[in-house]
């Protein structure tokens, strides 16, 4: 039987593309597996959630970007980074979606290459369209539909399902039931694909019950 691993994502993450640079390594060692792409708003978790962005939070900035370059020499890929950052990554959220669903994966690696690979300015619609032009993708189209309210509100839609899933950050992965957050981590979505997940509902449990002493204020 087949697995399906629903990938949650924000182009403004740079994590999102060093995930999306390792997912052909994974479907190649998974030949059957199906990967659901599900464009969100990283700004709607971390509003839910309670919580800053990384970028947000100077130090954090600073150890961002120096670990990204890190991850990306390990990876082997470039990593540029966009004009500017943050941007407004609504309409290349929307972009994406508004694409077929088969269509996703290929929006999703044409525009978070054109912004972290190549450094273009992922808030110009501009440089979507051309973006997903290059990856045979009908830009001008794609770009022109993120517009429409019913793309809007399925963004919306799709943001407010991931965190009734407890989706908290991007990139996440589920997976057989299993949250897993971080490009990092999908070595454990692959444990958990094979059957090496050392996690079990006794050992978590076990951590989970157990009362806290002390509350932060």
């Amino acid at each position: 039987m087949a697995d399906t691993i629903e990938f949650f994502f924000d182009v403004i993450s740079p994590y999102v593309y060093l995930a999306d640079t390792l997912l052909p390594g994974l479907r190649s060692r998974h030949p059957d597996l199906e990967i659901v792409h599900r464009p969100i708003l990283f700004a709607g978790l971390l509003k839910h959630w309670g919580q800053l962005g990384p970028a947000e939070i100077p130090s954090k900035r600073v150890f961002m970007f120096k670990d990204i370059l890190r991850r990306a020499a390990e990876q082997g890929v470039p990593l540029r980074g966009p004009a500017s950052h943050p941007f407004n990554p609504l309409t290349a959220q929307r972009a994406i979606l508004a694409a077929p669903p088969e269509q996703r994966a290929a929006a999703t690696t044409a525009i978070a290459r054109a912004g972290w690979g190549e450094g273009a300015e992922l808030g110009d619609p501009a440089v979507l369209v051309a973006a997903l032009d290059r990856a045979g993708l009908p830009g001008a189209a794609l770009v022109a539909r993120a517009g429409d309210p019913d793309i809007k509100a399925a963004l919306v839609a799709e943001t407010e399902q991931a965190i009734a899933r407890g989706v908290f950050g991007v990139p996440s992965f589920l997976v057989r039931g299993e949250l897993v957050w971080g490009q990092d981590r999908l070595r454990d979505v692959e444990a958990i694909l094979e059957g090496r997940d050392p996690v079990t509902p006794d050992a978590a449990a076990q951590l989970l019950t157990r009362p806290a002493s002390a509350n932060r204020r």
